[in-house]
């Protein structure tokens, strides 16, 4: 059990909110031990490779970052993938334009993973800078919960380490990369 199910972190960490999501799966990776095996990916900007995730999985839980029209910065927003692919979702970066083209694709071809996509609203997309907003600081610990509660309804538990690794951490190392 678990073994057919994936994490995925999307987003693009050089345009500072936009990469929350790649942050928040290495964090969860970094600071967590988990009841049963299951895969981590931190995808980035995947393209055509989600394609093939959302294929090769029965379950997929992507984390990412959503623009929808009247939500605040920092909002989280939780979603399957019918409720996904329904919504007025206003696609301002790559990663929600290729999740929602490649969810699309797939569900027409009938062959789709169960997916939860859970997005938080971003501050700031445009800078390019490798960091996290303020307000998505402020939001942080909720948006790993989020996340922690949505594996926790697939069967995973996860357990917090010791030493935790803390986001700043995280962040400086795609800087430093």
């Amino acid at each position: 059990m678990g073994k057919n199910i994936a994490l995925v972190g999307s987003g693009n960490v050089l345009f500072k909110d936009e990469g929350i999501g790649v942050y928040a799966v290495r964090y969860i990776k970094e600071n967590y031990d988990f009841s049963i095996p299951f895969e981590i990916i931190e995808g980035g900007t995947l393209g055509l490779k989600l394609m093939e995730l959302l294929q090769a999985y029965d379950k997929l839980l992507i984390v990412n970052t959503s623009s929808e029209q009247n939500r605040d910065a920092g909002e989280i927003i939780i979603k399957n993938t019918e409720q996904f692919l329904e919504g007025d979702i206003v696609k301002k970066t790559a990663s929600e334009v290729e999740i929602a083209e490649m969810l699309q694709v797939c569900s027409l071809s009938g062959t789709v993973a169960k997916t939860t996509v859970i997005s938080i609203v971003p501050n700031d997309i445009m800078s390019v800078e490798v960091g996290v907003s303020d307000v998505l600081r402020k939001e942080w610990q909720i948006y790993i919960q989020s996340v922690l509660s949505q594996m926790k309804l697939l069967g995973i538990e996860a357990k917090q380490r010791e030493n935790v690794i803390e986001l700043d951490e995280i962040v400086a190392s795609y800087f430093n990369s």
